[in-house]
């Protein structure tokens, strides 16, 4: 029975980085730093410091100590018990599709370029571009993980790296030729200098650094869990710092502050330059690279907080419906609900007349449900330090007690600073109201929350 188990075990340490790449770095996050100019350097490895590493260590060591297809709802649930993990999911899955109609209105408006600029400016084609890539994903997970995860890694590498490369690589050359950059080079310029008009951002760049524990959900798929789950957050934790840092840098030098688009920061970049030295034929080939990319990063977070929702199901934390999958393991009714929430919220597209604030309105909502999931994430595993100390983990954040309680605490403070300060309203947004900012993020939150906790508690009683 094992072998047999064995043998349905398709990922090893590269498919796992990639698809943890691939779920958390995103071209569409690059532009969000680039605000900041040089000052972006010095607020990456900050952050990297009491966020992104903090995180990738915890997630080690749970995913060692329960290497179970759940991931979050698992990890919650050992340390606080089923009605906690129940929400700690939820939020999980539910940012996700809170943050479909972003993700989908970045990769319509990348297809523009390919097919015809213009179109951007069609509500009624960018409106059925969303749903055929939404709907497109959602069937391309019906054929299981080994397909997903082959596509997750394909489009990391030709949608994502080799774009954020070649943007990178073109920002060294315009330097090299004499172009001015539109940010200073010193020593002065790394030091933050954050304004409360611009503080908000910083929720966008956890946010940019959060979903290291996507890799769990496939932990039952992974070759050897124990081996390869460090090995491939590791990879994944240097490459993410140092292609963040340098394509944001990339942007910021090439593109003047007050031009640079939340959404299409990254496709203007790459037309400046490519016009600039006669290849502007390749604008369609730049923009079907993006496209693949954030193709690539959906398809991670669709299937990925799925499996993990299945696994409440399988708990019986959710009706046995919400079970099903098909002859390829893959959760086809939670899949298809994304798909159903995912197009009644990509409608209001229909009515939004600013796409950045709009834009950013979804992400920091999501941030919001993000960082709330991670506090949990983090507050479990220092308690499981003390109620379960005798579980085996092939990694362990070594100094005992101190050690987990000073990586977690850092983790948690950073937490709720990020979480507080997405209720200030950018100021380089046009937000007619800021009560109507803030009380949507509050309405928006308190909904979702009282949703997991109202169906946590109908099951108990049903039960």
């Amino acid at each position: 029975m094992e072998a047999t188990s064995l043998a349905k075990r398709k990922l090893g340490v590269i498919n796992i980085a990639g698809i943890t790449i691939a779920g958390i770095f995103s071209l569409r996050t690059l532009p969000l730093m680039a605000q900041y100019g040089m000052t972006a350097i010095s607020l990456y490895l900050l952050a990297a410091l009491f966020y992104f590493i903090p995180s990738a260590l915890i997630c080690a060591e749970l995913a060692t100590g329960w290497p179970k297809t759940g991931g979050v709802y698992v990890w919650i649930r050992e340390a606080f018990g089923e009605r906690l993990a129940f929400l700690g999911i939820w939020l999980e899955w539910v940012n996700n599709v809170v943050a479909l109609p972003s993700a989908l209105t970045f990769i319509a408006v990348m297809l523009t370029y390919i097919i015809a600029p213009d179109l951007a400016q069609s509500k009624v084609y960018m409106m059925s571009m969303i749903l055929v890539f939404l709907w497109g994903i959602i069937f391309l997970n019906f054929l299981g993980i080994k397909v997903s995860g082959t596509f997750s890694t394909a489009g990391l590498i030709l949608g994502t790296l080799i774009p954020c490369s070649a943007l990178i690589i073109g920002a060294c050359v315009w330097l090299a030729k004499g172009h001015p950059a539109y940010i200073g080079f010193s020593w002065h310029a790394l030091v933050p200098h954050l304004q409360l008009g611009n503080l908000a951002f910083l929720t966008g760049l956890t946010l940019g650094f959060a979903g290291m524990q996507v890799s769990a959900f496939h932990a039952q798929e992974t070759i050897n869990p124990q081996r390869d789950f460090p090995r491939a957050i590791l990879i994944t934790v240097i490459v993410i710092l140092l292609i963040s840092i340098a394509g944001s840098l990339a942007i910021a030098i090439l593109l003047p502050h007050n031009q640079i688009s939340l959404v299409s920061g990254i496709i203007d970049t790459a037309i400046l330059f490519l016009n600039y030295f006669h290849l502007a034929f390749l604008i369609p080939v730049a923009a079907a690279c993006l496209l693949l990319g954030s193709l690539a990063s959906l398809n991670t977070w669709v299937i990925g907080p799925s499996k993990g929702l299945l696994a409440t199901a399988e708990y019986g934390s959710l009706p046995t419906f919400f079970a099903r999958r098909n002859r390829f393991g893959a959760p086809t009714t939670i899949l298809i609900w994304q798909g159903v929430i995912g197009t009644l919220l990509a409608f209001l597209y229909l009515f939004i007349k600013n796409v950045n604030s709009f834009f950013w309105l979804l992400i920091a909502l999501s941030a919001l449900m993000t960082l709330l999931m991670d506090m949990l994430l983090f507050a479990s595993a220092i308690r499981l330090r003390y109620i379960k100390p005798e579980v085996p983990r092939a990694y362990r954040i070594p100094g005992g007690f101190f050690g987990i309680w000073l990586v977690a605490g850092i983790a948690l403070f950073t937490c709720v600073v990020a979480f507080i300060i997405a209720f200030l309203p950018p100021s380089s947004l046009n937000y007619s109201y800021h009560d109507f900012y803030t009380l949507f993020l509050i309405i928006g939150l308190a909904v979702f929350v009282s949703l997991a906790l109202l169906f946590s508690k109908s099951n108990r009683n049903r039960q």
